[in-house]
């Protein structure tokens, strides 16, 4: 059972200019702020180039290959020949045709409602037309679309008319373009399914997977679709009072055998973003072996939580109130991500789903670091790569 805390002791204050709208290029030119809680905390401000320098040969990195659909849809109710306009954020496929979508405004909708997608003539193309019926409205703006397309061909036709469903912090700010549909995936996306990027990922370039292949860092992929609760701000005043989003995940066998055995050596398990780490500790047993694992997780890290599978995790900056800045300071210490996130909006790191990343070093259940130095690790040895802690 979780802990109670009170939610405003996640909260902080952030500056509308440190909210990133474009991701940095080359994206391995992010900055890295590294924390480290046994030393106060120490940090280090350096680049995600840097990744290989600050792990260790033996380390596995867990990757979550989830390809980003474009779930934005704009489309025009009709009823009895009269039409309004109706966007929707695609949530979960409920089956071959079927998909929960937030609508707005939802209020503009009805049970056995048509729903048109993309070009409205006669001569519209599959990649540019699809229809659905509002089978079921639900709580909280949320429907379920009947397309009148089925599989492949539904998520092919879907790929022709949606956007890509840029967070609401970004697409407040501007629209979703051409350029979205590279920058908001990352490039070893392989499994469709999911409708908000895991931006951990959003940093890697070949470049970087050649630097840590040749450090000897194995490479291990998971799968979890995330779905757009990953944005929601936690509204309930404790964190006992939280209902979290599932979503369905997937760790193969050979994955958990690769990494039990990375960890029987001495290895490191690293994860890739929180959505890495979350479906990792899913499939982990109390002795933190790693099981195949196929099925929906709700998994809410809270501090307090003993971490089973992940030694490490590459992170981005998440939203003050969210589950993701629970789950980091659950992993670091709440004090200890406290200072690191007041160090990076004082240095101006770039934050959210486009912006900079971090590297945490997992708190020993005392509030201690676990993170062993290695002896090529310059942030160790180099007290001038030290940022103010």
């Amino acid at each position: 059972m979780r802990a109670r805390m009170r939610t405003d002791l996640f909260d902080f204050e952030l500056p509308d200019e440190r909210i990133a709208l474009r991701p940095a290029e080359p994206r391995d030119a992010a900055r890295l702020l590294v924390v480290d809680a046994a030393r106060g905390p120490a940090l280090a401000d350096r680049a995600v180039r840097d990744l290989p320098e600050l792990l260790q040969p033996g380390d596995a990195l867990v990757l979550n290959d989830t390809r980003v659909i474009p779930a934005a849809l704009d489309g025009v109710r009709v009823r009895a020949g009269v039409t309004s306009h109706v966007s929707f954020n695609l949530l979960r496929r409920v089956d071959g045709c079927r998909w929960r979508a937030l609508a707005r405004p939802a209020k503009r909708l009805q049970v056995g409602d048509r729903v048109r997608f993309g070009a409205e003539t006669d001569t519209a193309c599959l990649m540019s037309a699809l229809e659905a019926t509002v089978s079921e409205k639900l709580d909280a703006g949320e429907v379920e679309l009947m397309f009148d397309l089925a599989g492949p061909d539904l998520d092919f036709a879907i790929q022709g008319v949606g956007t890509m469903p840029l967070p609401p912090y970004i697409a407040g700010r501007r629209a979703p373009d051409a350029a979205d549909r590279a920058s908001y995936q990352t490039i070893y996306a392989k499994r469709d399914g999911a409708v908000a990027a895991p931006t951990a990922g959003l940093h890697f370039t070949p470049e970087l997977f050649a630097a840590l292949d040749a450090r000897g860092i194995s490479r291990h992929h998971v799968t979890l679709h995330v779905g757009a609760g990953t944005f929601l701000p936690v509204k309930a005043d404790d964190t006992r009072d939280h209902k979290m989003h599932s979503e369905y995940g997937e760790v193969p066998a050979a994955t958990a055998e690769a990494l039990n055995a990375v960890r029987a050596r001495g290895g490191r398990i690293v994860a890739a973003g929180t959505t890495s780490l979350r479906i990792l500790e899913s499939a982990a047993r109390a002795d933190g072996t790693v099981e195949a694992f196929a099925g929906d997780t709700d998994i809410f890290i809270t501090p307090g939580y003993r971490f089973r599978a992940v030694d490490i995790l590459l992170t981005n900056f998440h939203l003050p109130r969210s589950t993701l800045f629970m789950l980091v300071s659950a992993f670091a210490g709440l004090e200890t991500m406290r200072q690191a996130y007041a160090h990076a909006i004082g240095a101006g790191y770039r934050f959210y789903s486009y912006g900079d990343a971090s590297l945490l070093f997992r708190a020993a259940p005392d509030g201690s670091s676990q993170h062993d130095p290695s002896p090529h690790d310059p942030s160790t040895h180099d007290p001038s790569t030290l940022g103010p802690a």
